[in-house]
């Protein structure tokens, strides 16, 4: 009969454990990846719902309001954010803009989340120094996000 061995990694020097720097990289395509993604418009925006279809914002009592030009104005003519922002760049320079709001460091430590359920963590994971909460993320992050 044969010993049953463990999957687990026998040598220390066969994990892949990555540097800070090599680990920033990581993160900083994966901010860029996510940017990208939310980039673009709402595909739905411009839905037309069909008449049977319920209103979710119906009131209780049946008076129907009328929907004034503005809303049609405001609906039509969306903004996004990159939009807005140069807008912002071109008001008046005195009031504070989004660019020029700025608030002193905290005098408390930087919290630290679950890279997976978004909860306070109190782990991290040793080949790519993501932070993990539970044993239960920690295979999440074993089996999906990783780099082994």
């Amino acid at each position: 009969m044969d010993k049953r061995e463990s999957s687990r990694l026998k040598d220390v020097n066969q994990r892949r454990v990555l540097d800070a720097a090599t680990r920033k990289r990581r993160h900083k395509k994966a901010l860029d990846a996510l940017e990208q993604d939310n980039y673009h418009d709402d595909p739905h925006a411009n839905l037309v719902m069909h008449k049977k279809a319920p209103k979710f914002e119906e009131s209780l009592d049946k008076a129907k309001k009328r929907k004034g030009r503005g809303d049609l104005f405001k609906q039509r003519f969306r903004k996004n954010f990159a939009t807005l922002l140069e807008e912002e760049q071109m008001l008046d320079k005195e009031l504070p803009t989004y660019f020029t709001a700025a608030a002193p460091p905290s005098k408390f430590p930087e919290r630290k989340f679950c890279s997976v359920c978004g909860f306070p963590s109190n782990y991290n994971c040793k080949p790519c120094g993501a932070r993990y909460c539970s044993v239960k993320c920690l295979g999440t992050h074993q089996d999906t996000r990783c780099l082994k």
